[in-house]
């Protein structure tokens, strides 16, 4: 039997990447396998692999790229001659662009996008985003996408190469149904009025996360529901400018390293996103038997069901108000579309996402057996 040596290499350290990279080496690490993580030495990410006792190499790296990308891929091109690894396994554009200047197909390579670089800007910077992505597939021997859009996505900017979908999953055992006892603890431990009507939204406050749009539309929602509360959840570089403009009824709660309390706490999840891979956070509020009103972009199509919350166009404060209003004032029919989604969250068991992840690192490795 061969033990597969992977090297996972990731920047951002933060967010859903940096929670899919954990997961992902505690999966492949209980198989047997060698698995090490090239990261900046700072961050949520360092901190999670140093007590889950994952090997971390220490790469310094900004998250966008720059003039010091350069020195940044051979920074991670001698970490990668040193460890021999059977396989890199790079995460989001900026590993992906260092990774790829690297490596240039020297050692089998899989990029996972999480979302695609291009979807974040425009103009200039977007053509030349999809101009590098068409010449780094080169240097790509599989592209892992996190959804069946994201793939779609790329093939539709002629990003060509060998494409697979590993579907992103949710953990079953740690993201359970909460009922109305377990709303009701997480209320009291939150500091949440039992009776209020409550929307949580989980994400870095950022302009792809639309929280943005989501701030002016509580104040439409506050017309219609006086008693409402919106719990935002994390940190970013919009949270000043939303803590000035923020009407009556929005609480800024800051970043959270254990979510499970605020979703339990939730009428409802919302997503007002311009853009995404396909969100955990959208998940894990499944999981927990919460609907999930969300834009109608890739990535959140492909999870928000019928009957298991709203999907509104994206960017419209007016769409977004309606759906939440409606589910803020009839709570027992939030419940029902809560209970739908409970049950819809076991189309994405994580195991199911992990054993695929292993088959296709693994088939990449010559003469590789998978533990």
């Amino acid at each position: 039997m061969t033990v597969v040596s992977v090297l996972h290499v990731a920047q951002p350290t933060d967010g859903g990447v940096a929670g899919y990279v954990v997961a992902a080496c505690r999966d492949q690490m209980l198989r047997g396998w060698n698995v090490t993580v090239a990261c900046p030495p700072e961050g949520r990410l360092a901190e999670e692999l140093s007590r889950l006792g994952v090997p971390s190499l220490a790469w310094p790296a900004g998250r966008s790229p720059g003039a010091a990308s350069l020195d940044e891929a051979r920074r991670l091109g001698r970490l990668v001659e040193a460890r021999r690894p059977d396989v890199v396994h790079l995460h989001a554009s900026k590993a992906g662009l260092a990774g790829r200047l690297a490596l240039r197909g020297s050692v089998p390579t899989l990029f996972q996008p999480h979302a695609w670089s291009w979807l974040a800007v425009g103009g200039a910077v977007r053509r030349a985003s999809i101009a590098w992505e068409r010449a780094a597939a080169r240097w790509t021997t599989l592209f892992v996408c996190v959804g069946a859009a994201e793939a779609e996505q790329g093939r539709a900017m002629r990003v060509r190469g060998r494409y697979t979908v590993v579907r992103n999953g949710v953990d079953l055992d740690r993201f359970r149904p909460a009922g109305d006892d377990v709303r009701a603890a997480a209320r009291r431990q939150l500091d949440i009025r039992q009776t209020a009507p409550v929307a949580v939204c989980v994400g870095r406050v950022t302009r792809q996360k639309g929280q943005d749009v989501l701030v002016p539309a509580w104040r439409l929602v506050r017309d219609r529901c006086p008693d409402a509360e919106l719990v935002l959840v994390g940190d970013g570089d919009l949270l000043p400018a939303l803590r000035d403009t923020a009407p009556p009824g929005v609480r800024f709660a800051g970043a959270a390293t254990d979510v499970r309390p605020w979703l339990a706490a939730a009428d409802l999840v919302v997503l007002p996103s311009r853009w995404e891979g396909l969100p955990l956070t959208a998940l894990e509020a499944l999981a927990t038997g919460r609907p999930v009103v969300a834009s109608a972009v890739p990535g959140l199509v492909e999870v928000v069901a019928p009957g298991t919350g709203a999907l509104v166009p994206p960017q419209d404060p007016a769409a977004l108000a309606d759906a939440l209003t409606q589910r803020l004032r009839d709570r027992t029919g939030t419940a029902t579309e809560g209970a739908a989604a409970a049950r819809h969250a076991h189309r994405f068991d994580l195991t199911h996402t992990f054993d695929r992840l292993a088959a296709v690192t693994g088939s990449l490795v010559p003469q590789g057996v998978l533990a």
